[in-house]
């Protein structure tokens, strides 16, 4: 079963249109969070998930190492993440929140959530749980066709 291409433009168009809302969402909330950025916040989040090696966390964030090493430098100023020697790789280092990160942490995904709750008083349970199903789905499809298209495959699934 494939997507039409009308439908698949709609798609586009509907996925660009979501980018610029939440671009308009993040800067309406900017000055409620003063002392960190949204990319920071987003590096945050992806710590939060576990220990990792910076460059596992780029590659899953889709930065490059410079871009990250500044958001996690400006992290670690902040108090919010802590590095320890990988015991696999006495070369690497392993990045971490530290508690009053995971507390920061916490913080951003609460504020976000009621944010969210109150611009979709609307909803019902059922919608968001329906939304939250179609954006897993459509994120694992792109995920999985950058990575196979990065692997060499010959079919892409996606050509924006």
């Amino acid at each position: 079963m494939s997507v039409g291409s009308t439908t698949a433009t709609d798609l586009v168009h509907q996925i660009f249109d979501l980018q610029r809302t939440l671009r308009c969402v993040v800067a309406a909330q900017l000055g409620r969070v003063p002392d960190l950025g949204v990319a920071a916040q987003g590096v945050m989040r992806y710590i939060g998930d576990g220990e990792a090696r910076a460059t596992h966390l780029a590659a899953r964030l889709g930065v490059s190492a410079p871009v990250l090493s500044r958001h996690i430098a400006e992290l670690e100023e902040l108090g919010y993440v802590v590095r320890r020697p990988d015991p696999a790789d006495g070369r690497a280092q392993l990045l971490a929140l530290s508690e009053g990160g995971l507390v920061k942490l916490r913080e951003f995904e609460e504020q976000r959530s009621s944010r969210l709750r109150d611009y979709l008083a609307d909803w019902s349970e059922e919608d968001a749980l329906e939304a939250t199903h179609v954006l897993q789905k459509l994120s694992t499809s792109l995920k999985d066709s950058i990575r196979a298209t990065a692997a060499g495959s010959t079919t892409t699934k996606l050509s924006v």
